[in-house]
């Protein structure tokens, strides 16, 4: 769940993992982005997000793979995303 924290946008956690306030991450503004694009996807993949860094921020593919990477394994370690 992506939310307005005193003017920084941060994702949560929904439900029972909800409860452990330590699972929020502050997101930067291309962050936000990638977060608000996988939501717009639904069933999104690192290619499919990273095709699409791509175009959004006029980067290569490779920046774009590294950094949407990084990110998924971040939310990953949290348990912020389903597999």
């Amino acid at each position: 769940m992506l939310r307005d924290v005193v003017g920084k946008k941060a994702i949560f956690c929904v439900g029972i993992k909800a409860i452990d306030f330590r699972k929020i991450i502050t997101l930067n503004e291309s962050g936000e982005w990638v977060w608000q694009e996988a939501m717009a996807q639904g069933n999104f993949t690192a290619e499919s997000l990273t095709a699409r860094v791509c175009e959004e921020y006029d980067v290569t593919a490779e920046v774009a793979q590294s950094y949407v990477t990084d990110f998924l394994e971040q939310l990953d370690k949290e348990g912020m995303i389903e597999k």
